[in-house]
């Protein structure tokens, strides 16, 4: 999609800090660079051209978004997800949003194999007796030959999927529409009754919250484990945990929570079978020099009216077509 660039001047980029700040020096007389923190926002917001939301895990831009007056004609996020951003004033404005997509897939791919073989080799348990000086044998499980189902069909979701195959696991993919190599949410529960791993990297929408409830925990087999690294609010947390409890389910992994950081007082830290990671799978050494310089090039593009890739169908609140 094109986005206009302004007719005359030199077009204002401001953009929502957090530590360390985006490396922009490319842009250095091409920009005028603003940056704010969030009690800033709203004041400047409506006098910017552009906004980029390095602070991805701010929700300041919902509540400072202008309704009808000036406003930016484009905001990028620094991110995947799109429920920090997105607001009914900024969906029905005429602003385009692009976010990150490309940066985060393969990292979170190897994350969720990391994951898989962990859960199946029963490394964490292997850590702790080391820690204890117990030589307890035990028998692991083979990964080849089991089955995965893998909940988004985006760019993370298929990277997850080719992943897993190089494991040797048969893997299925479920989205929002059926369509060749990926099935429909109508296939689910099937899938998931099959399923030895259960993994959720799907977008946060209105049909996506809280699909992993104590129903879809009952469906699964009670050796399945399951995975979380799309959004918290995919799953709802008590029933997990009831789940684990109950030994519904062998065991699960969480990168994402509904609350972050993760309260010291959840019950998730103590769910039995329960690895809890901080929001990291996505993160490698150098990923934000990766995701400023992503910015860089799509600023670039628009300062020479190329179409932008990228761009957030901001009704569904991910990058269709894909």
């Amino acid at each position: 999609m094109t986005v206009a660039p302004p007719p005359t001047g030199t077009p204002t980029l401001l953009v929502l800090d957090a530590d360390p700040l985006p490396r922009l020096g490319r842009l250095t007389g091409r920009a005028k660079i603003e940056h704010t923190d969030e009690p800033g926002l709203a004041k400047r917001l409506p006098h910017a051209d552009v906004l980029l939301v390095w602070d991805f895990t701010s929700h300041a831009v919902r509540e400072a978004w202008p309704g009808g007056g000036p406003r930016p004609r484009w905001v990028h996020t620094a991110s995947a997800g799109m429920d920090h951003l997105l607001c009914p004033e900024l969906v029905a404005s005429d602003t385009v949003v692009t976010n990150a997509r490309g940066i985060f897939d393969q990292p979170i791919a190897e994350y969720v194999a990391a994951l898989v073989l962990a859960m199946a080799k029963d490394l964490p348990r292997t850590w702790e007796l080391q820690r204890e000086r117990a030589w307890r044998h035990r028998e692991s499980r083979k990964v080849a030959g089991t089955r995965a189902c893998v909940v988004g069909s985006g760019p993370i979701g298929r990277a997850i999927a080719r992943t897993l195959k190089v494991l040797d696991i048969t893997t299925a993919l479920v989205g929002r529409t059926p369509r060749t190599g990926v099935h429909g949410p109508d296939d689910l529960d099937r899938l998931l009754s099959r399923a030895d791993w259960v993994i959720a990297a799907a977008p946060l929408t209105e049909q996506t919250q809280g699909m992993f409830d104590a129903r879809r925990f009952g469906v699964m087999q009670p050796s399945a484990r399951f995975v979380n690294v799309g959004r918290g609010q995919l799953v709802v947390e008590d029933a997990l945990a009831e789940a684990l409890a109950k030994r519904w389910i062998a065991g699960a992994a969480l990168d994402v929570f509904t609350d972050e950081p993760l309260p010291a007082d959840s019950p998730l830290w103590q769910a039995p079978g329960l690895i809890v990671s901080p929001h990291m799978s996505g993160d490698t050494v150098g990923w934000r020099d990766e995701l400023g310089a992503q910015f860089v090039e799509l600023y670039e593009r628009w300062e020479a009216g190329r179409p932008l890739p990228n761009v957030v169908d901001k009704k569904r609140g991910y990058v269709p077509g894909h």
